[in-house]
């Protein structure tokens, strides 16, 4: 759509003019009609809620297009919930048990994996990679870095 500000000044007359067309043409429809303005457009459908009554019916009768499908006989009404599972007392000590001797064996393998020493550098050793640090850092800095 084009800006406002890129119109000529007759583009703008012209569509000056078909607005007040529109408008006259709006105020000749209010005479006809009473002045009533008309109603705004729905936004769209609400939702529509059923009862719990009308939802048992057509269930029912679903349950009874499936039988006739399938060639069983419909049941009748909703089947009651089953109640809610519980451990018994014998359960949940066996779990508990299963628990520690898992627990128990995962201990004993750790103990008896015996941990490993820290290997210790010879007083030597650390001289001789004191040293060859020490040849790193002074060819560096001959070569005029600070980082190596």
């Amino acid at each position: 759509m084009t800006e406002i500000h890129n119109l000529t000044t007759k583009q703008l007359r012209d569509i000056i003019s078909i607005k007040e067309q529109i408008e006259s043409l709006e105020a000749q429809l209010d005479a006809i009609t009473g002045g009533e303005a008309a109603p705004a457009p729905r936004q769209g459908r609400g939702r529509y809620k059923r009862s719990a009554a009308a939802r048992a019916r057509m269930a029912a009768a679903q349950r009874a297009r499936w039988a006739g499908i399938k060639g069983t006989k419909a049941k009748a009404g909703r089947r009651g919930r089953k109640g809610k599972r519980r451990l018994s007392a014998a359960g949940r000590a066996a779990i508990i048990a299963g628990t520690k001797a898992r627990w128990a064996k995962l201990k004993a393998a750790k103990a008896e994996a015996a941990p490993r020493k820290r290997r210790k550098m010879s007083a030597a050793a650390k001289a001789k990679f004191s040293a060859i640090a020490k040849a790193r850092w002074a060819k560096a800095k001959a070569a005029g870095q600070n980082k190596l």
